[in-house]
């Protein structure tokens, strides 16, 4: 989900104070190019500005100019997820606008306070309108989104490939994932998928008539990779399904329920700590079997978890292969990447640590 916080209740500098107005951006979904799974979805805002949506993670567009107005202004932000009974970890804040270098410090503790709460951050109109390469360096986000114009202008215009070409760069230095807004069409597609981009919408990604969104398939790179350990998991990770530790069986069918491409949930406790993994496969299979629903819909999810396979968000991809390989029945379940807190950051998927792998030895 793609939410536009296009104003906040946060004080201006002559002390009048704005309300919070929160529409819908995103028209089509968020798809990983590597598997084509939808990652995220519109938003469903109603008339009261309550925020309904999918169990899918969801992107929050924010001005930093909110961010710079102190905890006050955030608190509408935080109140309409809790309306919404949803977590700041299922929250990518795409942050906008530039910020002025007396700003900095003032960003930096925002940002921190963003990220100790749970959110996940990024900055939106990289490499043109947006914050500077070392503020986006210094604040270790998750996300750097190119700006649309710059994407339009792919691939006719070689100027903008090489703004484009520059931000996978940086945001492969800094283990940050880049998504390219707005592709509407397949050259433009092919082109960022080339630089390393593995993120994106548009019109290109929108769903068919039968719903499904269909991803061109990419063309065959035979440039051999030098990095013989391959990237770290941060790089690889993707937004995690969570649910409450505490949370019925029957709350997981329904999480499972909305999207195709959920490949499980995550159950997490008051701290965002991993405490399960429910496979989708296997959980589905367990309902699916006669009095399925009627044995496990209104009891604690929990009784048909894994444990959660947890892996450090510096490791590296060759480890983390090794790790998913250590019990051969949960060779192919989501790992749960972890923060120092042993907080849960996000899922990676062992296809995608194959696919690395794999490109890494050709």
């Amino acid at each position: 989900m793609w939410v536009n916080l296009v104003s906040s209740h946060f004080c201006q500098p002559g002390g009048k104070r704005k309300h919070l107005l929160v529409s819908s951006l995103l028209t089509s979904p968020m798809v990983d190019l590597d598997t084509g799974a939808v990652i995220a979805q519109p938003a469903v805002v109603d008339s009261t500005g309550v925020l309904r949506a999918s169990r899918l993670p969801m992107v929050l567009e924010l001005p930093i100019g909110v961010v710079l107005s102190g905890a006050g202004a955030l608190a509408p932000l935080h109140e309409a997820l809790r309306r919404a009974g949803r977590h700041p970890r299922e929250a990518i804040l795409l942050l906008t606008g530039p910020c002025q270098e007396p700003d900095r410090p003032l960003l930096k503790v925002g940002l921190d306070s963003l990220r100790t709460i749970g959110y996940l951050l990024g900055f939106a109109d990289v490499g043109s309108r947006g914050v500077s390469a070392d503020l986006a360096s210094d604040a270790a986000p998750y996300l750097l989104a190119l700006d649309p114009e710059l994407v339009a202008r792919i691939p006719g215009d070689y100027r903008a490939t090489a703004v484009a070409r520059a931000v996978v760069t940086l945001a492969r230095g800094i283990g940050a994932h880049v998504l390219a807004p707005g592709v509407e069409r397949e050259p433009q597609l092919a082109v960022a998928r080339g630089l390393g981009v593995r993120l994106a919408h548009g019109p290109l990604m929108a769903p068919g008539p039968d719903g499904k969104v269909r991803v061109p398939l990419p063309v065959a790179d035979d440039a051999p990779s030098v990095a013989m350990l391959g990237p770290r998991v941060q790089e690889l990770l993707i937004p995690a399904v969570t649910l409450p530790a505490e949370a019925k069986a029957e709350e997981v069918v329904e999480a499972f329920g909305h999207e195709p491409t959920i490949t499980s949930v995550i159950l997490v406790d008051e701290y965002q700590r991993p405490k399960g993994s429910l496979d989708r496969s296997r959980f589905l299979l367990s309902f699916a079997a006669r009095y399925g629903h009627a044995l496990h819909g209104s009891k604690p999810a929990q009784r048909l978890a894994d444990p959660p396979r947890t892996v450090p968000r510096t490791t590296p991809a060759v480890a983390a292969m090794q790790a998913a390989g250590r019990d051969s029945a949960r060779v192919y379940d989501d790992l749960v990447v972890t923060d120092e807190m042993n907080r849960c950051l996000g899922i990676v998927r062992v296809s995608d640590l194959i696919r690395q792998v794999a490109a890494m030895r050709s």
